[in-house]
C-alpha cells in the first residue's frame, strides 16, 4: 500500500462545450431521392426534406426500392477525378469514404417543402485567436495532420490558422525519423507533447494535466479509430498513397463536432478510462425479456443487434459464429453511441448507413440500421448487418422488436426508468462512501461479453462542471499509478485536498472509489467490504450475466469472414 501526499493532483477543471453536430445527411422521403453533390457538404442547421412529388421517375420507398447506390457511385467517380486530377490514377479513390459523407436515410414522415434557414453561425472555440492567451490556456489541445504537415483537426482555433504550428510539428516527426527512430513524447515544465502515427496521419497531444503518457496515447487512437470508423483504414491509406498532400478535410466536411465531442467525454467519461460499457440498471427479467426479443427478430446477415438508452446499454445480442471468431470491442461501441449521440440527424428516421467498427476490422464497413423507438429518443435500436440491400428485412426485424415492446409494455418500462437517475451511492448505505466506480474482471470467456462497469450518478459536492472534472483528474491519477508500466501498483489510498481516495485491482475486480476527506485507512477498508458486498447482490440489474446468442442462416455463396477481396464493394463484408 502505498500513501500518497496531498496535493499532487490538478487543482480545478475546466467547463467544456457540449455542442451538438448535425452530420450531412440526406433525408429520402417516399418518392424521393438524394441527386449528390461534387463536394461533402456541411451540415445544416435543420434537415432538408424533399417533396414527395419530386421523384423524378425513380422507384418510391414505398413502391419497394430508391436506387441510391448507382447515383452515389457516379457522384463518387466524379469527384474522385476533380479532387485528385494531380495524381496519376483517380478511378475510385474516395469509393469507400464518400459514402459515409452521404449516409442513406431512408425514413417514416410525411414529406414536407423543401426548407433551407441559413443563419448567422454563433462564434465557437474554433474560432478563437490561436495567438491569444486564452487560446494557449486550454489544459488540452489536439491536432490531427498529415505526413506532409497539411492540417485536418485540431480541438481549438482554426486548422488555417495553425498550419505553421502543425509544420512543426511534422517536422520533429520527420527529423526523429530520419535517424531511423520514431518521437513519442517530449517533457517540459508545465506540458506534456505525445506523438501518435498511424499510417499517413500523425496525431499530437499538447496537455497540462496529470495524465500518463499511456492515457493521452489511448485519448489519440480514440480519434484515430473515430476518423476510421468514417472513412476506413484502406480508404485513407490509398488516398495519401495517390496524393500525400490531400487534403482530408475534404471529407472529414461536419464531422469536426463528432471529434469535439469525443474529446469531451474522454475526459470525464470513465468507460473511456476503464475501456469498458455503462450498462442501464435494470431488473434482470426485464433485461432477459428484451434480449429475447432481439434474438427471436433476426435476419440473414445481421450480425450485431443493439439496445441503448442514453448512451447505456441495455442488452445486446451477437451472431453465434461472431462470438466464436471475436466479440464486439468497447472501443467500437463507444465511437459509434458518439457518433449517434453528436448527430441530431440520426433522431429524424430510419437511418441506414455504412459504419466501420476499426477494432472489429478497420478496412471495411458494416450497414448500420438506427432508430429511436420513443418520441423523447431515449431508447434507440442499433442492427448491423453485412448486406448493403438487406435495409428492408433488417427494418422488418425492427417493426417487430419495437411491437414486441410496445404490445409487452417493455418501452415503458424503459422510458419511465430512464426519468430518474439510475442510482444513488446512497443504496450502498455507507455514509462515507461518495462515489465509485467498479469494473468485475471475472468475466466467464465462454460469452465473450464486451466488458462492463457500473457507478452511481454524481451527487454533492461534485455538481457543477469544475468539481466534476477534478474528480475525474483524481480517477485518471489513480488509473495511471495503478496500471503504471515502470511500477504498477495494486492498492492506492491517497489524500487529496477535499476527498480521500483509494483504488484497488484483483484478479476479480478492479475499483476506485471516493470518501470523504476525514476518513481512515481502516474505516475505508470497512466501506468497501460492504461496497463489495452491496455490488455482489445487485449485480444481475447492474451487469449483463449471460448475453444471448443467435444463428442465422447465410445466404446462398456467402462465406465466412476473411481478408478483402478485389470484387468486394467497398471492402463491405460479403457475410459471416
Amino acid at each position: 500500500m502505498e500513501a500518497e501526499d496531498p496535493g499532487l493532483p490538478p487543482k480545478g477543471g475546466m467547463d467544456l462545450p457540449q455542442d451538438r453536430v448535425d452530420l450531412p445527411v440526406q433525408k429520402l422521403s417516399p418518392g424521393s431521392t438524394d441527386t449528390g453533390e461534387d463536394e461533402p457538404s456541411a451540415a445544416l442547421d435543420e434537415p432538408v426534406e424533399l417533396p414527395g412529388g419530386q421523384s423524378n421517375g425513380l422507384l418510391s420507398v414505398a413502391d419497394g426500392k430508391v436506387d441510391v447506390q448507382e447515383e452515389l457511385t457516379e457522384t463518387r467517380e466524379e469527384s474522385s477525378e476533380k479532387d485528385l486530377s494531380d495524381s496519376a490514377s483517380t478511378d475510385n479513390t474516395l469509393e469507400d469514404s464518400s459514402e459515409f459523407s452521404r449516409p442513406m436515410v431512408m425514413g417514416s414522415g410525411p414529406p414536407g417543402e423543401e426548407e433551407v434557414a441559413v443563419q448567422p453561425r454563433p462564434p465557437t472555440h474554433r474560432d478563437e485567436d490561436v495567438t491569444a492567451e486564452s487560446w494557449r490556456a486550454h489544459r488540452k489541445h489536439v491536432f490531427v495532420l498529415s505526413e506532409a504537415g497539411k492540417p485536418i483537426y485540431s480541438r481549438y482555433g482554426n486548422e488555417e490558422a495553425l498550419s505553421s504550428t502543425m509544420g512543426v510539428m511534422m517536422a520533429l516527426v520527420s527529423f526523429i525519423q530520419s535517424g531511423d527512430n520514431s518521437i513519442r513524447s517530449i517533457y517540459s515544465d508545465d506540458r506534456k507533447l505525445v506523438f501518435v502515427q498511424q499510417g499517413p496521419l500523425v496525431l499530437v497531444s499538447v496537455s497540462s494535466t496529470l495524465q500518463s503518457e499511456q492515457q493521452l496515447r489511448q485519448e489519440l487512437l480514440y480519434v484515430y479509430y473515430q476518423i476510421i470508423s468514417m472513412l476506413t483504414q484502406a480508404s485513407i491509406t490509398r488516398i495519401f498513397e495517390r496524393k500525400k498532400n490531400y487534403d482530408l478535410r475534404r471529407l472529414l466536411t461536419g464531422s469536426e463536432k463528432i471529434l469535439d465531442r469525443l474529446l469531451n467525454l474522454v475526459e470525464s467519461d470513465p468507460c473511456f478510462l476503464l475501456s469498458a460499457v455503462r450498462c442501464l440498471p435494470l431488473q434482470p427479467a426485464l433485461r432477459d425479456s428484451l434480449g429475447s426479443l432481439l434474438q427471436k427478430a433476426i435476419t440473414p446477415n445481421l450480425v450485431f443487434s443493439i439496445l441503448v438508452a442514453r448512451s447505456q446499454l441495455v442488452t445486446t445480442v451477437q451472431e453465434k459464429t461472431v462470438i466464436d471468431d471475436c466479440r464486439l470491442e468497447p472501443t467500437d461501441l463507444h465511437l459509434l453511441l458518439n457518433l449517434i449521440g453528436a448527430t441530431s440527424a440520426f433522431q429524424t428516421g430510419e437511418i441506414w448507413t455504412p459504419i466501420c467498427l476499426p477494432r472489429f476490422n478497420p478496412d471495411c464497413y458494416f450497414y448500420a440500421y438506427i432508430s429511436y423507438l420513443d418520441a423523447d429518443c431515449t431508447v434507440c435500436l442499433i442492427l448491423l448487418s453485412t448486406d448493403k440491400e438487406s435495409f428492408y428485412s433488417v427494418s422488418d426485424c425492427k417493426k417487430r422488436i419495437e411491437e414486441g415492446m410496445r404490445t409487452q409494455n417493455y418501452l415503458q418500462a424503459l422510458s419511465s426508468g430512464l426519468k430518474s437517475p439510475s442510482y444513488s451511492v446512497a443504496m450502498v448505505g455507507a455514509p462515507d462512501l461518495r462515489h465509485f466506480i467498479y469494473k468485475p474482471l471475472d468475466i466467464p470467456d465462454n460469452y465473450r461479453q464486451l466488458p462492463q462497469f457500473t457507478s452511481p450518478e454524481l451527487e454533492g459536492p461534485y455538481c457543477s462542471e469544475s468539481e466534476r472534472h477534478r474528480l475525474f483528474d483524481l480517477y485518471h491519477y489513480l488509473h495511471s499509478r495503478i496500471h503504471s508500466t515502470s511500477r504498477p501498483l495494486r492498492l492506492i489510498y491517497h489524500v487529496a485536498e477535499k476527498e480521500t481516495l483509494l483504488a484497488w485491482v484483483t484478479s476479480k475486480f478492479e475499483l476506485y472509489t471516493c470518501f470523504s476527506p476525514l476518513v481512515t485507512k481502516a474505516g475505508a477498508i470497512n466501506v468497501l467490504t460492504k461496497l463489495l458486498r452491496w455490488i455482489k447482490k445487485e449485480e444481475d440489474r447492474l451487469f449483463i450475466r449471460y448475453p444471448p446468442k443467435y444463428s442465422t442462416t447465410p445466404n446462398p455463396g456467402k462465406g465466412s469472414k476473411g481478408p478483402r477481396t478485389e470484387g468486394a464493394e467497398n471492402g463491405f463484408f460479403g457475410g459471416l
